[in-house]
């Protein structure tokens, strides 16, 4: 969807998928991440959303985070977030949710 403020990316390293968001994760445009994540849980052990590129969330955003990490760990898949930046993780820690998810860093996943 070329209007879409959020563009996603996907990159499989083995047992692990990495899907990076850019733009903004905000009403009316979290569709497009809740279903590529959607599709991916039940067969993927390891999800890693990295945010770097994510300049804003809203609260629509934030409940498709949730969501997801729930879908997540009822089909016994770990959902992780990297690089949150300022803006994302003071959201997080004015909501109380930054002890819920798991965050790494750079070092998240170690490549060959």
């Amino acid at each position: 969807m070329s209007d879409s403020p959020l563009t996603l990316t996907l990159e499989e390293h083995g047992a692990t998928t990495i899907i990076h968001c850019k733009g903004k994760l905000v009403y009316g445009h979290t569709a497009p991440l809740s279903g590529m994540v959607d599709a991916l849980i039940p067969t993927h052990k390891h999800i890693i959303l990295d945010l770097a590129e994510l300049t804003h969330m809203d609260s629509m955003g934030l409940g498709a985070l949730v969501r997801l990490y729930v879908s997540a760990r009822t089909h016994h898949c770990r959902l992780e977030l990297r690089n949150l930046g300022e803006r994302i993780r003071e959201l997080m820690i004015m909501t109380n949710l930054l002890p819920v998810f798991s965050i790494v860093g750079e070092s998240g996943l170690k490549m060959m």
